[in-house]
């Protein structure tokens, strides 16, 4: 039984075009620029200085405390050490690699056969996930060795996220239908790390094949189901998928943890097959390039250090753009560099014309309530706004601002185009900034 939460939007699709075409290998740049902040928690410190020879898979990166390592995704020469500009709308210390086009492996990658990995214990599987540099890759890029050891006697339910609410993106539809296998291998890790016998994998109804795709993969002794959930933004946010598939509320400040659940991304599961069987750091992913001037949208296979002007130019585009945002149109960041780099966390890029929502001038608020009606954490976006423009920091934590989880299901809705989500980011910045003083 799903149990349908509160709020939401129908924004249109777009994903019918990428959807059905079968993911391709994209063809390897010659220059690659792998950032060391590519998760939540401290960035690595380069093992590589300018000069040096790398293979495909080596650890070029790594740090103490909440960090994973990060890898070449190719074999070449490292040519610089330097700041690059970063997704996140900063620089960010990078390794610069020229790829010598031979993809030669570390030898240090050694696949493990069913048998040796029956036998590991939770702690070394753990071990394995950290140092193939895995994290969420559905965005939220949380370091996953760290969310399996601190779920450990807590969880008790595991969902696995292949919603994909977001328009124009289908690489994660692709890798069910794609890698059924692989994805359900990971999963299995998961679930014997997390000591559970049962598993939920949830998609929005309308990836009908992929939902078939998972189902023949299925062993039926497995205690993994398929959960169909009515299409509906933001189906994927992560407190809103354990409400529709447990009927359980995450508490305002609270993590999935504290209600029983874990909750990991498809890509994610594969990526831990990947480390686990093949000894596959992770340094590829697929990533959805779509958009409405985009002439052939297309799901790749990535190495992870590609630019965006690459990917740009293997899908091809009508028009200038006028916004290229990492991720999707809802909750997608717009960049102001092109040559920034995919990273673990990129799911997709989406490329947008004049065409949309982005290009309007906002006018004044008209009071219409529509953006409360759509909020899908119960908050009041109109009022919201109204304390942050007059500046008032403790009327904003009240109304618990920091529980938005900036899906944009308000400024969607919202006739007067006021950027409302720009404005919650930035109020969360100042409540923040007010707790430390």
């Amino acid at each position: 039984m799903a149990f349908p939460f509160f709020g939401g939007v129908h924004p249109k699709e777009n994903k019918g075009y990428a959807s059905e075409r079968k993911t391709q290998p994209f063809p390897e740049p010659d220059i690659l620029v792998i950032p060391m902040s590519q998760h939540i928690g401290a960035p690595c410190k380069p093992l590589v200085k300018k000069g040096d020879r790398v293979t495909l898979g080596q650890k070029i990166g790594d740090n103490e405390g909440l960090c994973v390592p990060v890898h070449a995704s190719v074999s070449g020469t490292v040519k610089a050490v330097e700041m690059r500009p970063h997704t996140c709308g900063t620089t960010m210390m990078s390794v610069v690699i020229e790829n010598d086009h031979l993809d030669e492996l570390c030898p240090d990658i050694q696949p493990r056969s069913r048998e040796a990995v029956a036998k590991m214990t939770p702690e070394e599987l753990m071990a394995i996930i950290r140092e193939a540099g895995i994290v969420g890759m559905g965005g939220a890029t949380f370091p996953t060795h760290v969310k399996l050891s601190s779920g450990i006697g807590k969880v008790d339910t595991i969902i696995v996220n292949a919603s994909e609410c977001e328009p124009y993106i289908t690489a994660d539809d692709r890798l069910c239908r794609e890698y059924p296998g692989e994805l359900l291998s990971g999963l299995q890790v998961i679930m014997k790390i997390l000591g559970l016998n049962s598993a939920h994998i949830a998609l929005e109804d309308n990836k009908p094949e992929a939902v078939k795709s998972l189902r023949r993969a299925i062993d039926p002794k497995s205690g993994i189901v398929v959960e169909p959930l009515p299409t509906k933004y933001p189906q994927g946010a992560e407190k809103q998928l354990i409400y529709a598939i447990t009927g359980r509320e995450v508490p305002s400040g609270g993590l999935p943890a504290a209600v029983g659940c874990a909750v990991f991304n498809v890509a994610t599961c594969k990526a831990i097959h990947d480390a686990v069987y093949q000894g596959m750091p992770l340094v590829r992913r697929i990533v959805t390039v779509s958009g409405d001037i985009v002439m052939e949208p297309k799901n790749l296979m990535v190495p992870i250090g590609t630019s965006f002007n690459d990917l740009l130019e293997a899908v091809g585009h009508s028009q200038n753009p006028y916004k290229v945002l990492s991720g999707g149109p809802m909750m997608g960041a717009s960049q102001y560099d092109l040559s920034v780099p995919v990273i673990k966390g990129s799911n997709a890029v989406t490329i947008l014309g004049k065409r949309n929502k982005f290009a309007i001038e906002h006018s004044a608020c008209i009071r219409c309530g529509k953006c409360v009606d759509a909020c899908p954490m119960h908050l009041m976006p109109v009022l919201m706004y109204e304390s942050l423009y007059s500046g008032d920091l403790e009327n904003m934590k009240a109304m618990n601002l920091m529980d938005c989880i900036e899906c944009g299901c308000c400024a969607y809705t919202c006739p007067a185009c006021v950027p409302l989500v720009l404005a919650f980011r930035s109020g969360k910045h100042k409540l923040r900034d007010a707790a430390k003083r």
